[in-house]
């Protein structure tokens, strides 16, 4: 059975990084198309602020038990309600459709009940990203806004504690 590995980013990792967020189909439900690596560059120094700020939560590398990088995850406070920690994952094409966005969730909602037990959990997502959805709603997280936000189709969901 696979089993995967979560570590959170470190200024040597942008190459790694950026080969994941340059993919047009990663990316689809994100910004719309692959970054460029100046895009990719800012999205980057600021994923390293945020995890220079927390200890237990920020953005993380997601390893398979065979040692390979199959995406990344992130646990942060939610921009729109600091009372509210978000979830979010992004996953290489090959690694879809094989369960490693279960794992993912697993291991993101673990941490967050570890950490931060009383806060709710966000999940922000494309509203046509339906795998997205029925992962979320897999695990109690219930859509409660549809939308447009800050210019983008947006849904959200959420996990009450």
């Amino acid at each position: 059975m696979d089993t995967i590995t979560i570590a959170k980013y470190t200024k040597s990792d942008f190459e790694t990084y950026y080969a994941l967020v340059q993919e047009n189909n990663v990316m689809r439900y994100i910004s719309g198309k692959g970054l460029q690596v100046e895009e990719a560059r800012l999205k980057f120094d600021s994923i390293l602020e945020v995890n220079a700020q927390y200890d237990e939560i920020g953005y993380f590398k997601i390893h398979n038990n065979e040692h390979k990088f199959i995406g990344d995850c992130k646990i942060e406070w939610y921009k729109h309600d600091r009372s509210k920690l978000e979830i979010g994952y992004l996953l290489k094409e090959k690694f879809w459709r094989r369960g490693y966005g279960t794992m993912v969730c697993t291991k993101l909602l673990h941490l967050a009940d570890k950490v931060y037990p009383t806060v709710d959990l966000i999940g922000v997502i494309d509203p046509d990203n339906l795998a997205s959805k029925r992962l979320l709603e897999k695990f109690g997280f219930k859509s409660f806004f549809c939308g447009v936000e800050d210019g983008i189709p947006t849904e959200k969901l959420i996990r009450k504690v």
